[in-house]
């Protein structure tokens, strides 16, 4: 038994797990690498700096990734706000209590979870957006919201049921509607429960997002695209886009983690 709480306070160590993490990493570039050396291919890594940023006359311009770059946290951001009210309004309404809202919260949770990400993204653009006359950015960002908005009504729903039933009673007792013990109560209390799958939440959108390159959205995966198409550097592109995602993830999730910590559960 000593020797197992042991082993999991090694591999629980930030070292360690750091460690096993890029190892990982290192062995899928290393076999992606290998592969490409096996059929010969041409490396062209120096040409891979201007399409950061480049240095001309006019002065300092950002190249295509980075506004590539721009314009996937700005879509992500709009859809995570979006998702979170949505799925906020699909939660109350799963525990409202009465029969319709209950009723068309799970029709939107089942019909939503059971609908390939790609499939919703085309029924958006294609049979919605023409209908209700959507462009395509305005398409991606309402099926983003509504995908997630399905998981965060469920992240939702279990940090409101997670605070005690007694702090319910304690606002009635006090003459508090529903509404104000949800406003004042309830939603505070539960936050804390929330934030950890709700981290996990917001790193599955910013993923998600590439998807919009499917409808030829402006974001890091289309531009990626774009330039491979240009340049024939299939390896250099997807690595550096790879490379980019990796980094935005891993910064928002230690920001969020140190709000976690912050607020975390006193158990």
């Amino acid at each position: 038994m000593e020797k197992r709480l042991t082993l999991k306070a090694v591999l629980n160590a930030v070292p360690v797990a750091i460690g096993l993490y890029l190892a990982v990493v290192f062995g899928i570039f290393w076999l992606a690498y290998s592969g490409a050396q096996a059929m010969g291919y041409n490396w062209q890594w120096y040409r891979m700096p201007q399409y950061f940023y480049t240095l001309t006359e006019d002065g300092f311009q950002w190249g295509e990734i980075m506004v590539g770059l721009v314009k996937t946290i700005q879509l992500s951001v709009t859809a995570f706000i979006f998702a979170t009210l949505l799925g906020l309004v699909v939660a109350l309404l799963r525990l409202s209590g009465l029969v319709v809202g209950s009723a068309v919260a799970v029709v939107f949770l089942e019909f939503v979870r059971n609908m390939p990400l790609l499939v919703l993204l085309y029924l958006f653009y294609y049979v919605l957006g023409p209908v209700f006359d959507l462009d395509r950015y305005t398409a991606s960002i309402m099926c983003l919201a509504v995908f997630h908005a399905a998981l965060i009504s469920e992240i939702f729903r279990a940090g409101i049921n997670s605070v005690p039933k007694g702090q319910w009673e304690g606002a009635t007792s006090i003459g508090m509607s529903k509404a104000q013990a949800y406003r004042y109560i309830i939603l505070p209390q539960s936050i804390k429960f929330m934030l950890p799958p709700m981290t996990g939440e917001m790193v599955h959108l910013v993923k998600s997002s590439a998807i919009v390159s499917m409808i030829a959205v402006v974001e890091l995966t289309t531009i990626g695209r774009n330039l491979i198409s240009d340049t024939y550097m299939s390896f250099e592109i997807w690595f550096t886009i790879a490379a980019v995602y990796l980094i935005l993830t891993l910064m928002l999730s230690i920001g969020v983690s140190r709000i976690e910590k912050k607020y975390a559960v006193q158990t």
